[in-house]
């Protein structure tokens, strides 16, 4: 198993003391660095906060199915990009477990796991639905741009005996994405609604399969909502 030392990252750290932590997963193919660059080109800025550090890691490079093997920078192994695809489990556990140590490093930092917020851009909002609703249900919320679960998911079926909070979800997609379908967001959020996720489900019109202003904007509010600035008494 690849220890998180090995994953490596960038970070937009916090203008002041350090008291919440977002982990920001990539989408296939891309990088930290790369969706870090993504998000500040969009809003002429970094996703920066006063207390929030924001972690992009990224996916080590491994064989990637859908590309017929190439070597990409993925989460975890698909059959194919599509609802109705079985899930490469052992490639989604092993990086789960490889998460679960950049997570830890946090927490040994003195970030309580109800202060830290995973999420990412489509299969790195799949990856992190994955961390949180099955490993880490006591961290601050999800959220997942154009992003999807698979009908037969095991997270459905794990959330199906779950009898705990559940972490909020954030989730935005675009009405013209036409590689991971608006009804397939629509569908994720509708079965985990179902099986008690707190859930928002924001559409874009003209929206493809990409990132725009409005939405990080609207994630950056909700991050905020969920990781409020803290007092030093509270601390």
């Amino acid at each position: 198993m690849a220890a998180s030392s090995s994953l490596s990252r960038c970070v937009v750290s916090p203008a002041g003391k350090h008291s919440a932590s977002v982990i920001f997963l990539h989408g296939s193919g891309d990088t930290g660095p790369g969706i870090k660059s993504w998000i500040r080109e969009i809003l002429k800025k970094d996703l920066a906060f006063s207390h929030i550090k924001v972690i992009f890691p990224t996916a080590p490079a491994r064989p990637y199915t859908p590309m017929m093997g190439g070597i990409s920078n993925v989460w975890f192994d698909r059959y194919k990009i599509s609802i109705d695809s079985p899930e490469h489990l052992d490639s989604v556990n092993s990086m789960c477990q490889v998460l679960t140590d950049l997570i830890k490093e946090e927490t040994a930092a003195g970030i309580a796991k109800n202060r830290i917020l995973l999420g990412g851009f489509s299969m790195g909002g799949a990856m992190a639905m994955h961390l949180a609703y099955r490993y880490h249900r006591d961290v601050a919320g999800v959220f997942a741009l154009s992003s999807f679960l698979n009908e037969n998911s095991v997270v459905y079926k794990e959330l199906e005996a779950a009898r705990q909070s559940l972490p909020e979800l954030f989730q935005c997609h675009g009405q013209a994405d036409e590689l991971v379908f608006h009804q397939w967001g629509e569908k994720t959020c509708a079965r985990l609604k179902g099986l008690g996720v707190t859930s928002s489900f924001h559409s874009f019109p003209n929206l493809f399969h990409e990132l725009s202003l409005q939405e990080l904007e609207q994630l950056r509010s909700w991050i905020l909502k969920k990781l409020p600035e803290v007092t030093a008494n509270a601390l």
